[in-house]
Formats: C-alpha cells, structure tokens, sequence
C-alpha cells in the first residue's frame, strides 16, 4: 500500500484575484448579514479565500484543518490538480445540454459506477444534490410499488425537500405544516444509549428493529412502498449500524413488498473502508443514492438501480427532468474521483487510517471523563460528549466550548447534536487525511 500522504501541493503564489485580497472581515460580515438568507443558523465568523488539500485558509491568515472536507464532501482533497485539470477542460469543451442529450462523460460514468457497485445495480442517472437523488429514489420506488408509504429512521438525514424531507427526522419539521402523507418512523440504532439491552448489558438491536415494525404494521394502511436509510447515520450522531442490521432490514423489506434505498451520501466511494457502506453487511439494495463524495466539493449525485426497476418506471412513465440531470461537466468529475480512489488504492488507505483514527481517539476517551463514546468506520469517526459517563448526561455546553477552543487551534470540527444527545464531533474527512492522525492528538 502507499504511504500515507497528501499527493499534491498547489502553487501557493497563484493569483486569485481581487476578490480574495485585502478583504475587510467586518465589512465583508456585515455585507453578509444585510444580503444573505440565512439558512441553518448563523454565519461562521471566519471568511475563508482558499482551500488546499485538507485545509482551508482565512482572509486573517488561519490554516485550519478540516475534519469534514467542507461539507463531507471533498473526498480526495480541496484544489486536487487532477480534479481541477478536468473541471477547466470540460467547462471549454462541454458544460452543459439540454436534459435529455447524451454526452460522453455521462455514458461513462454511469460504466464506471455500475461496475463498482454490487451486481444487478447497473442503471444510474446524475443529478445535483443528495436531496435531489433520495427525492428521486423516493419517487421511482412509489411509482414501481404503486404505493406510497415510506418509513425513515428517527436520527437519518436524506435532505430538505418534499418526499425526503419527510422521511428526515433529525431537525427541521417544526413550522412548515404538514410533510407528505405516509411518512413513518423506525427507532434509529444507537448501540451506546439505547433502551434494548441483552442480559449481559450488550444491545439487543434485532428486538429493538422488531418492536419497530410491529409499531410500523400497526399504524401502515396497506401501501408500504420502501424504506430509506444511512449505512451510517452521520448526521444523527455518526451511528454505524450493527453487524446484520441491513440484511435484517431487507428481509422485512421483502416481507411487506416494499423497496431497500440506501442513502451512501457520506459513505459512498470508499470513505467508510470499503467502496460502499452496504458491503460491510453483504447487502444489495433496490435503489442506492449517493452524492456528496461522487463529486468532490462539485454538485453531482447519483442513483443506481436495478434494471427491472429502471425498466418498469420507464413503461409507466417515470419522470424526473431538472435542469442539470446529467451534466457532462460533474460527471466527467465523477469518473475522475473514481479513477482515483481506485488508481491510488484509497479504499484499503480509508480502513487502515480508520482502525488509527478510532484507536487515537480511544487512548483520548481513556485520559478525558468527558468523553462518552467513540465511533465510527473508516474515515467516518464521532465522539459523543457527556458530563457523566454512568448516567450519559448530554453536555452541550462543554461540546460548544470545545468546539469553540478547537478552533482557537486550527480545527475545524462539526458537533451534531440532537434532544437525546449533547453533541457528537463528526470527522468524515478526505482520503488524504492519513498522515495528520498522528499530530491531532496533542491539540485535541
């Protein structure tokens, strides 16, 4: 395997332009705050002029490592050459069609991704967001079904939208009126304070997941069209499903004549140390979505499927037409991702860098009682916060403090929190990430 290290270094004396020199902070702050929708909260203080590898930089001129990758989605590093070569070579050639043209990068992605992904998964269409694929996912299962009911679990995230958002339950219901019709809720697993224990203390997930259905067959009016689910729910509290827990889930799936979408919007393309996160449970969906990881910090998704489902949805007419459905210029980003990731041997480098990464944060959890629980797969890490680790009590406050000092030393951490938890700190960062594990240890 290759050493772990970052493969580029761009020229730090390129020259960006006014836009990124001598900025006011304060004044720029203040231009925000007076024509920005804010859409999540607040503004981060910090205006950031460039990113490089697995850091960002300020216009005061902080370096700061970055966890997440941005948003969980540079997944072989900001300003890569290869990805920038391919993103100015397109946008001469060919950005952009009319939605339903064919071009050359769109064929060949679709080729390279259905050759990765598990046998019978071999019909994929690109689009922009996460959102927009689970949205689309969630659609082509309601029309194959003829059915309309989808069940989501309580911590999952699959976006902001019509029919995922109503299958999204870790924030942002409260307000707007009603969701969709026939949104229901399963417990989400959660192997360090969940309720269902065993008699030794261990947790008895498949009696939890059991219950679940049971309440689902209770309140369902006979029109159960799929599932969607995180192979780990990242948002929620970077929760890694327990071992048997999707091929447990795609046989109650098949039991009740509804679909498995998997959601790899995070997982997806070797980050959790393996290609997909469906492998480690030997589990083959109906529909997988991706998107964040696909295009490297660019707006690509993608759903993949089985061609009888494909198949099926066309003769009934499924329709799905925006404005940039498969753009020639993310998905020729697309295949260059995969090109690397399977060229460099990322997916090996993502699990070997994991095992290193959960075991540095352990040795932390040994030495702070403020620490409750480690987790995590690959490059996919969280760390849950707690003021008391007998009774688990959330610590919102010190996990804010914490996050605020991290920052203070140049890491730029994301704290997930929820009413059952006080914070989890989420690390889903880039392949590259490797050789830093050994130097965070001191500053955290």
């Amino acid at each position: 395997m290759m050493p772990l290290q970052e493969p580029f270094q761009l020229d730090s004396n390129l020259n960006h332009g006014p836009l990124y020199q001598n900025i006011d902070g304060k004044a720029m702050r203040k231009a925000a705050n007076s024509s920005l929708i804010r859409y999540g909260g607040n503004f981060s203080s910090d205006i950031i002029t460039r990113a490089e590898g697995i850091y960002i930089y300020t216009a005061d001129g902080r370096k700061i490592l970055g966890f997440n990758s941005g948003q969980m989605s540079c997944l072989v590093g900001h300003g890569n050459p290869e990805i920038v070569e391919i993103i100015t070579a397109h946008a001469a050639k060919l950005n952009h069609l009319f939605s339903g043209m064919l071009s050359p990068p769109v064929v060949e992605l679709a080729q390279k991704l259905t050759s990765v992904t598990p046998p019978g998964l071999d019909r994929a269409m690109f689009l922009n967001t996460g959102a927009e694929s689970n949205e689309a996912a969630i659609k082509m299962a309601k029309l194959y079904t003829r059915k309309y009911e989808i069940v989501g679990l309580g911590a999952g995230w699959h976006g902001m939208t019509g029919n995922e958002g109503g299958s999204t339950y870790h924030s942002g219901r409260t307000g707007y009126g009603p969701c969709m019709p026939g949104n229901l809720i399963l417990p989400s697993p959660n192997v360090y304070r969940s309720i269902f224990r065993l008699s030794d203390g261990s947790y008895d997930w498949e009696t939890e997941l059991n219950y679940g259905w049971n309440l689902i067959d209770q309140q369902w009016t006979g029109s159960l069209a799929a599932i969607i689910l995180e192979s780990i729910l990242s948002p929620g509290g970077m929760h890694v499903l327990p071992e048997g827990y999707m091929r447990a889930m795609k046989k109650h799936c098949e039991k009740r004549g509804m679909l498995l979408i998997v959601d790899e919007a995070q997982t997806g393309i070797g980050r959790c140390g393996s290609i997909f996160g469906i492998e480690h449970d030997e589990c083959t969906p109906d529909i997988l979505t991706l998107s964040k990881t696909l295009g490297n910090g660019l707006p690509l998704a993608a759903l993949v499927t089985l061609a009888e489902i494909e198949e099926t949805c066309f003769a009934r007419g499924y329709l799905f037409y925006t404005t940039h459905v498969n753009d020639p210029l993310p998905a020729a980003v697309g295949a260059k991702v995969l090109n690397i990731v399977v060229r460099d041997n990322l997916v090996e480098r993502s699990r070997v860098t994991g095992l290193k990464l959960i075991a540095e944060l352990k040795s932390l959890q040994e030495n702070y009682g403020g620490i409750g629980d480690v987790r995590g797969r690959g490059l996919m890490a969280g760390v849950e916060i707690v003021k008391d680790r007998n009774t688990k009590e959330p610590a919102s406050e010190f996990g804010e403090a914490l996050t605020a000092r991290m920052s203070e030393l140049g890491l730029s951490a994301n704290l997930s929190t929820m009413k059952s938890f006080g914070g989890v700190f989420r690390s889903s960062s880039s392949h590259y990430y490797g050789r830093r594990v050994d130097g965070w240890n001191s500053n955290l």
